[in-house]
C-alpha cells in the first residue's frame, strides 16, 4: 500500500487509463488550417461521386497520375477511379515487401434519393417522390434547404451532371411539414413519418395559363430539358442525390467544432487523403481506400463486398514477377487495415443510451473501435488483441491522443464498417475514427481536436506500422 498521498497519486498515473483532452500540445493555428481545407473539401464533396472527384484533384495537383498509365515495374503513386464512386490511391515503392497498409473509408452519406419516376403533380404544385438511402430520421429532412447533385445518362448513353442547390444563386428544393396548429394528434409519433411522406416541392408554375392538365409538371420537364437536354423517360437512367444546401460551418462561441453534412464517414476519407499525400516517409506499400454502398450494407460493385482494388495489386505482382517468391495470398494475409470510421460521441442530453466507461467524447481524440455489431457483437469484425496493441503502441509512439470506443450500451446501441469485409480475407483490422454529435443526422458535429487527431494518428499508422 502506498505510504504517501504523493505515492498514491503516482500509482494512479502509472496504473490507470484515463483519456486526454485531444487539444493536449497541438499546435491551433495548424489545426485551423487543416478545418479550413476540409470545411471548403466538404462543400464540394457532398455526395461518392463529388468527393472522388474533389479527390483526384488533389491527387493529380500532388503528382498522382491514373494508375492505368502507370509503370508497375517502377515506383507508383497512382489513383484508380472505379465506376465513378470508389476509389482506390497506390503508392507503392520499387521494392515490394511484406503485405500493405490500408486505410478504408466509405464515402457514402445517409441522404434522399429520386425514384426512377420521381415527377407528379398535385394540388397546384410539382412534386418529385423519393426513396431515403441509409438510416436516417426521417423528420429531419423537412423544411431545410435541399440540392440535387447526381448524374443523368440520356438514351444516346451521355452522361449529364447535375447540381442544382449548392452554388450561391441556385434555387433550393425542400420537403414541407405540417405547420404545428394543424398537428395536435397526442398520439402521433416522430416514428409515424412513412417514407411516402418524403415529397420534394420542385416547383408551382404552369407552361401556360391556358386549361391544360399537367401544365405545372410540364413546365418542370421543359426547364429540364432546356438547361440538361434530358426528357422524363432519362430519370430512369439516373442517381440524383438529396442532400443538404447549406455549407459546413464553424460551431461555439470557440469555433472548436465542424458541423457539415456527410462527416459520415468523408471525415475519414479526408484524413486518410491528406495523410497518404503529406506522407515523407511510408514502412510498407501502401493503399487508401474510399468505398460506396456502407450505408445500406456494402453490397453492390463499388460497395466493400467487392474488393476492387485487388486485381491492381494482382497486376502489380505479375509485372514485378513477385508471385514466384511469395503468393498474392501470402500479402494479403500480412495485410495491415484501419477500417477508418466514426464513432457516437457521448451526448449529455441524452446520457441514458450510453455506458460512460466505453463511450467516446468530443475533443478526447481519435477512437479505437476494437468491435462493433450490436446484441452480443452480431454482425461485427472483433479485432484480436495483438493487433490492437500494435496499433495502440504506435500511436503512443507519436503522441497521437486517442481513446475507446462503442456505439452506446450493450441492448440498446449498435451498427457496423466495413472492416468484415477485410477480415473475411485473414487481413488484419481495426476501426480507427473519430466521434461524431448528431450522426445520421443532415448536420452532423465533430471537434476540430479529434479531425485533427485522426489525420495525426493515420500519419503514424502509414510511417510505422510495418
Amino acid at each position: 500500500m502506498p505510504k504517501k498521498k504523493s505515492d498514491y497519486s503516482q500509482m494512479k498515473k502509472d496504473l490507470e487509463f484515463e483519456y486526454k483532452s485531444a487539444w493536449i500540445d497541438l499546435d491551433e493555428k495548424k489545426v485551423d488550417e487543416f478545418s479550413k481545407e476540409y470545411i471548403q473539401f466538404m462543400s464540394r464533396g457532398k455526395t461518392e461521386r463529388t468527393f472522388a472527384e474533389e479527390s483526384i484533384k488533389l491527387l493529380e495537383k500532388n503528382g498522382y497520375k491514373s494508375i492505368e498509365k502507370a509503370d508497375l515495374k517502377e515506383e507508383i503513386k497512382a489513383y484508380y477511379l472505379y465506376r465513378g464512386k470508389a476509389l482506390a490511391i497506390f503508392r507503392i515503392p520499387k521494392k515490394f515487401a511484406g503485405g500493405l497498409n490500408i486505410i478504408a473509408s466509405h464515402i457514402d452519406s445517409p441522404r434522399i434519393d429520386l425514384k426512377p419516376k420521381p415527377v407528379y403533380e398535385d394540388s397546384n404544385m410539382v412534386l418529385a417522390k423519393t426513396h431515403y438511402y441509409g438510416g436516417i430520421k426521417k423528420y429531419q429532412w423537412f423544411n431545410i434547404p435541399l440540392a440535387i447533385v447526381g448524374v443523368v445518362v440520356k438514351r444516346d448513353g451521355k452522361i449529364v451532371k447535375v447540381d442544382i442547390g449548392n452554388e450561391p444563386g441556385d434555387p433550393v428544393f425542400v420537403m414541407s411539414d405540417l405547420l404545428p396548429h394543424l398537428d395536435r394528434n397526442e398520439n402521433k409519433k416522430v416514428s409515424d413519418i412513412t417514407g411516402e411522406m418524403l415529397n420534394l416541392i420542385i416547383g408551382s408554375k404552369p407552361i401556360t395559363f391556358e386549361k391544360m392538365e399537367g401544365a405545372l409538371k410540364l413546365n418542370v420537364l421543359k426547364l429540364l430539358n432546356d438547361k440538361y437536354g434530358i426528357v422524363e423517360e432519362d430519370l430512369v437512367s439516373s442517381e440524383l442525390e438529396i442532400v443538404p444546401a447549406f455549407a459546413p460551418r464553424e460551431i461555439g462561441f470557440d469555433r472548436s467544432m465542424i458541423g457539415a453534412y456527410g462527416h459520415d464517414d468523408k471525415i475519414c476519407a479526408f484524413a486518410s487523403l491528406k495523410a497518404i499525400l503529406d506522407s515523407q516517409k511510408i514502412s510498407r506499400p501502401t493503399v487508401i481506400l474510399f468505398f460506396d454502398k456502407e450505408e445500406i450494407g456494402s453490397y453492390g460493385s463499388t460497395g466493400a463486398s467487392h474488393q476492387f482494388w485487388m486485381s491492381w495489386i494482382k497486376k502489380i505482382l505479375k509485372a514485378r514477377n513477385i508471385e514466384t517468391d511469395v503468393t498474392f495470398e501470402d500479402i494479403i494475409e500480412d495485410t495491415a487495415v484501419l477500417s477508418s470510421d466514426v464513432n457516437a460521441a457521448f451526448d449529455p442530453t441524452f446520457k441514458e443510451v450510453f455506458e460512460v466507461n466505453n463511450t467516446p467524447y468530443l475533443g478526447k481524440g481519435v477512437v479505437i473501435t476494437k468491435y462493433t455489431g450490436a446484441r452480443g457483437k452480431s454482425g461485427s469484425s472483433d479485432a484480436d488483441a495483438e493487433f490492437v496493441g500494435r496499433v495502440r503502441k504506435i500511436l503512443n509512439d507519436n503522441k497521437v491522443v486517442w481513446q475507446t470506443g462503442e456505439l452506446g450500451k450493450v441492448d440498446v446501441g449498435g451498427g457496423g464498417t466495413i472492416a468484415l469485409f477485410f477480415a473475411e480475407y485473414g487481413m488484419h483490422v481495426l476501426d480507427v475514427g473519430p466521434a461524431l454529435l448528431g450522426m445520421h443526422s443532415p448536420f452532423e458535429i465533430v471537434s476540430k481536436a479529434d479531425l485533427y487527431q485522426t489525420y495525426l494518428a493515420y500519419l503514424a499508422f502509414i510511417k510505422d506500422y510495418e
